[in-house]
Protein backbone atom coordinates (compact mmCIF):
# COMPACT_ATOMS: atom_id res chain seq x y z
CA UNK A 1 0.00 0.00 0.00
CA UNK A 2 2.88 2.32 0.69
CA UNK A 3 4.15 1.94 -2.61
CA UNK A 4 1.11 2.49 -4.44
CA UNK A 5 1.14 5.75 -1.75
CA UNK A 6 4.43 6.73 -3.31
CA UNK A 7 3.38 5.87 -6.83
CA UNK A 8 0.90 8.25 -7.16
CA UNK A 9 2.29 10.71 -4.39
CA UNK A 10 5.35 10.94 -7.27
CA UNK A 11 2.90 11.39 -10.48
CA UNK A 12 0.94 14.16 -7.96
CA UNK A 13 -1.95 12.09 -7.59
CA UNK A 14 -3.71 10.92 -4.40
CA UNK A 15 -6.12 7.84 -4.55
CA UNK A 16 -9.22 10.84 -4.94
CA UNK A 17 -7.91 11.97 -7.46
CA UNK A 18 -7.90 8.63 -9.18
CA UNK A 19 -11.18 7.61 -7.97
CA UNK A 20 -12.74 10.79 -9.86
CA UNK A 21 -10.61 10.09 -12.87
CA UNK A 22 -11.43 6.38 -13.57
CA UNK A 23 -15.18 6.90 -13.09
CA UNK A 24 -14.45 9.89 -15.46
CA UNK A 25 -12.72 7.86 -18.17
CA UNK A 26 -15.08 5.62 -17.53
CA UNK A 27 -18.42 7.47 -18.21
CA UNK A 28 -16.48 8.90 -21.12
CA UNK A 29 -16.00 6.10 -22.50
CA UNK A 30 -19.83 4.70 -21.73
CA UNK A 31 -20.94 7.80 -23.91
CA UNK A 32 -18.80 7.55 -26.30
CA UNK A 33 -19.95 3.56 -26.88
CA UNK A 34 -23.53 4.69 -26.83
CA UNK A 35 -23.40 7.31 -29.42
CA UNK A 36 -21.61 4.57 -31.65
CA UNK A 37 -24.51 2.45 -31.56
CA UNK A 38 -26.85 5.22 -31.73
CA UNK A 39 -25.56 6.71 -35.17
CA UNK A 40 -25.23 2.83 -36.71
CA UNK A 41 -29.03 2.34 -35.20
CA UNK A 42 -30.18 5.09 -37.30
CA UNK A 43 -28.05 4.98 -40.23
CA UNK A 44 -29.57 1.44 -40.45
CA UNK A 45 -33.00 2.42 -39.97
CA UNK A 46 -33.08 5.84 -42.06
CA UNK A 47 -31.75 3.52 -45.15
CA UNK A 48 -34.97 1.22 -44.82
CA UNK A 49 -37.27 2.34 -46.83
CA UNK A 50 -36.09 5.43 -47.83
CA UNK A 51 -36.00 7.78 -51.32
CA UNK A 52 -34.48 10.51 -52.40
CA UNK A 53 -36.58 13.80 -53.04
CA UNK A 54 -35.95 17.06 -55.46
CA UNK A 55 -33.72 18.18 -52.94
CA UNK A 56 -31.11 15.36 -52.10
CA UNK A 57 -33.19 15.58 -48.58
CA UNK A 58 -34.30 11.61 -47.71
CA UNK A 59 -37.69 11.25 -47.19
CA UNK A 60 -38.51 8.35 -44.70
CA UNK A 61 -41.76 6.05 -45.28
CA UNK A 62 -41.49 4.61 -42.14
CA UNK A 63 -42.23 0.64 -44.61
CA UNK A 64 -45.98 1.59 -45.46
CA UNK A 65 -46.72 1.91 -49.03
CA UNK A 66 -47.41 4.76 -50.80
CA UNK A 67 -51.44 5.40 -51.10
CA UNK A 68 -52.86 5.10 -54.45
CA UNK A 69 -54.21 8.55 -53.81
CA UNK A 70 -50.71 9.77 -54.65
CA UNK A 71 -50.47 8.28 -57.95
CA UNK A 72 -53.45 10.57 -58.75
CA UNK A 73 -51.79 13.96 -57.39
CA UNK A 74 -49.64 13.47 -60.53
CA UNK A 75 -51.93 13.71 -63.14
CA UNK A 76 -54.71 15.57 -61.24
CA UNK A 77 -54.20 19.75 -60.13
CA UNK A 78 -57.69 20.18 -58.24
CA UNK A 79 -57.87 18.63 -54.53
CA UNK A 80 -59.68 19.05 -51.74
CA UNK A 81 -60.46 18.16 -48.19
CA UNK A 82 -64.41 17.80 -47.20
CA UNK A 83 -65.16 17.82 -43.51
CA UNK A 84 -68.32 15.77 -43.16
CA UNK A 85 -69.91 16.65 -39.68
CA UNK A 86 -72.92 14.61 -37.53
CA UNK A 87 -75.65 16.58 -37.03
CA UNK A 88 -77.44 13.99 -35.05
CA UNK A 89 -75.21 15.19 -32.10
CA UNK A 90 -76.18 18.60 -31.68
CA UNK A 91 -72.77 19.63 -30.78
CA UNK A 92 -72.14 23.47 -30.32
CA UNK A 93 -70.11 25.84 -32.92
CA UNK A 94 -66.79 25.68 -30.40
CA UNK A 95 -67.27 21.38 -30.49
CA UNK A 96 -67.52 21.43 -34.12
CA UNK A 97 -64.61 23.55 -34.67
CA UNK A 98 -62.17 21.66 -32.44
CA UNK A 99 -63.76 18.01 -33.84
CA UNK A 100 -62.80 19.63 -37.68
CA UNK A 101 -59.75 20.57 -36.50
CA UNK A 102 -59.20 16.95 -34.68
CA UNK A 103 -60.00 15.42 -38.21
CA UNK A 104 -57.98 17.85 -40.52
CA UNK A 105 -54.62 16.93 -38.49
CA UNK A 106 -55.33 13.42 -37.90
CA UNK A 107 -56.24 13.10 -41.75
CA UNK A 108 -52.67 14.86 -42.76
CA UNK A 109 -50.96 13.08 -40.14
CA UNK A 110 -52.21 9.64 -41.59
CA UNK A 111 -51.06 10.44 -45.01
CA UNK A 112 -47.96 13.01 -44.53
CA UNK A 113 -45.87 10.00 -45.54
CA UNK A 114 -47.95 8.00 -47.34
CA UNK A 115 -49.48 10.57 -49.75
CA UNK A 116 -46.84 13.72 -49.71
CA UNK A 117 -47.80 14.54 -53.28
CA UNK A 118 -51.16 14.65 -52.29
CA UNK A 119 -50.13 16.99 -49.47
CA UNK A 120 -48.55 19.92 -51.80
CA UNK A 121 -51.29 19.25 -54.50
CA UNK A 122 -53.54 20.27 -52.00
CA UNK A 123 -51.79 22.68 -50.47
CA UNK A 124 -51.07 24.38 -53.84
CA UNK A 125 -54.65 24.26 -54.30
CA UNK A 126 -54.95 26.60 -50.99
CA UNK A 127 -55.78 23.79 -48.49
CA UNK A 128 -59.52 23.68 -49.80
CA UNK A 129 -61.75 22.22 -46.97
CA UNK A 130 -65.16 22.37 -47.28
CA UNK A 131 -67.56 21.06 -44.36
CA UNK A 132 -71.07 19.39 -45.02
CA UNK A 133 -73.21 17.80 -42.49
CA UNK A 134 -74.85 14.32 -42.47
CA UNK A 135 -77.74 12.99 -39.93
CA UNK A 136 -76.27 9.64 -38.85
CA UNK A 137 -73.39 7.59 -37.69
CA UNK A 138 -74.14 4.97 -40.17
CA UNK A 139 -74.46 7.28 -42.93
CA UNK A 140 -70.83 8.70 -42.17
CA UNK A 141 -69.44 5.00 -42.32
CA UNK A 142 -71.05 4.55 -45.28
CA UNK A 143 -69.71 7.35 -47.41
CA UNK A 144 -66.39 6.06 -45.45
CA UNK A 145 -66.73 2.90 -47.41
CA UNK A 146 -67.32 4.50 -50.53
CA UNK A 147 -64.61 6.77 -50.44
CA UNK A 148 -62.43 4.04 -49.23
CA UNK A 149 -63.57 1.96 -52.46
CA UNK A 150 -62.49 4.85 -54.69
CA UNK A 151 -58.70 4.84 -52.82
CA UNK A 152 -59.68 8.24 -51.63
CA UNK A 153 -57.74 8.79 -47.72
CA UNK A 154 -60.21 9.02 -44.86
CA UNK A 155 -60.16 9.91 -40.92
CA UNK A 156 -63.04 9.63 -38.54
CA UNK A 157 -62.55 11.68 -35.20
CA UNK A 158 -63.44 9.81 -32.44
CA UNK A 159 -64.49 11.91 -29.28
CA UNK A 160 -63.09 11.19 -25.70
CA UNK A 161 -66.60 12.39 -24.13
CA UNK A 162 -65.17 14.93 -21.74
CA UNK A 163 -67.87 17.60 -22.81
CA UNK A 164 -71.22 17.37 -24.63
CA UNK A 165 -71.04 14.59 -26.29
CA UNK A 166 -71.02 10.48 -25.16
CA UNK A 167 -67.54 8.96 -25.29
CA UNK A 168 -66.31 7.10 -28.54
CA UNK A 169 -68.82 9.22 -30.23
CA UNK A 170 -67.71 9.38 -33.84
CA UNK A 171 -67.70 13.28 -34.85
CA UNK A 172 -66.42 14.14 -38.30
CA UNK A 173 -65.25 12.20 -40.95
CA UNK A 174 -62.47 14.21 -43.30
CA UNK A 175 -61.23 12.89 -46.56
CA UNK A 176 -58.77 14.65 -49.21
CA UNK A 177 -58.30 14.01 -53.02
CA UNK A 178 -59.12 15.09 -56.17
CA UNK A 179 -62.16 17.45 -55.81
CA UNK A 180 -63.83 15.24 -58.71
CA UNK A 181 -63.60 11.89 -56.57
CA UNK A 182 -64.43 13.95 -53.30
CA UNK A 183 -67.57 15.37 -54.82
CA UNK A 184 -68.79 11.54 -55.34
CA UNK A 185 -68.21 10.82 -52.27
CA UNK A 186 -69.77 14.26 -50.57
CA UNK A 187 -71.53 15.88 -53.68
CA UNK A 188 -74.69 14.99 -52.28
CA UNK A 189 -74.22 16.59 -48.81
CA UNK A 190 -75.32 20.11 -47.56
CA UNK A 191 -72.96 22.72 -46.21
CA UNK A 192 -72.77 23.02 -42.51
Amino acid sequence: MQLLTVQSAALGFDMIEMTWLSAFLIGAGCFALGCLIGLRRSSRRSSKGSEVNEEGRKKVNRGKPLLEVEKLAEIIDDFKMVLVVRNDLKMGKGKIAAQCSHATLGLYKKILNRAPKSLSRWEMCGQVKVVVKIESEDDMLVLQERAKSLNLPTHVTIDAGRTQIAPNSRTVMAVLGPAELVDDVTGGLKLL
